[in-house]
């Protein structure tokens, strides 16, 4: 290995250095920035990061406020998946009372059907769901599903003549539409 010697011009450039400083001393160079130009950048910086540092608290209250009406709708509509699959059983059910009614109103079978389903659809009225009743109202495609046109003396072209199967409201969501015939006009 080859050692290189430190030689004497190296220490006469400090010193040539150390003199120019010093008779550069009483008036100020170009590139030393004044101390104000410093203060003025660092508060740039400063109003800076304390923007930002609002904005993140911003979106982290909108965040809060987010989840939370998320959380109140999830909880609000949890049962609707289970009330969807308990309107096919009363769907049946009606089916059932109308066959158990051929027999007769007094016969023992339609008034315990009859109980049965009027105990059903007050449970279903207290979890918040609501039949949509659509026969002789005016076609509405946000509640009711037209599964046919018929003409018809007695209703105005547009208007639900009869309903197939019943459509249900939960609180102020669509869980079913009705499915509907439609009036095509005279």
């Amino acid at each position: 290995m080859r050692k290189i010697p430190v030689t004497e011009p190296a220490m006469e450039e400090k010193e040539a250095t150390l003199k120019n400083d010093a008779s550069s001393a009483g008036a100020p160079s170009a590139e030393t920035a004044p101390p104000e130009d410093d203060s003025d950048g660092l508060q740039a910086d400063l109003d800076r990061f304390r923007d930002l540092a609002l904005r993140s608290q911003a979106d982290f209250e909108n965040y809060k406020k987010r989840s939370a009406r998320e959380k109140e709708e999830a909880i609000k509509y949890a049962n609707s998946s289970l009330l969807e699959k308990l309107i096919a059983i009363v769907d049946n059910f009606e089916l059932g009372l109308e066959a158990a009614r051929a027999e007769g109103e007094k016969s023992p079978v339609f008034s315990g059907m009859s109980m049965v389903l009027k105990q059903l659809m007050d449970f279903l009225a207290e979890s918040g769901l609501q039949p949509i009743d659509a026969t002789g109202q005016k076609f509405d495609p946000n509640l009711h599903e037209a599964i046919a046109h018929e003409p018809s003396d007695e209703f105005p072209e547009g208007t639900v003549v009869r309903q197939t199967r019943r459509g249900y409201k939960m609180k102020d969501r669509l869980l079913r539409p009705s499915s509907v015939v439609v009036s095509s006009g005279p």
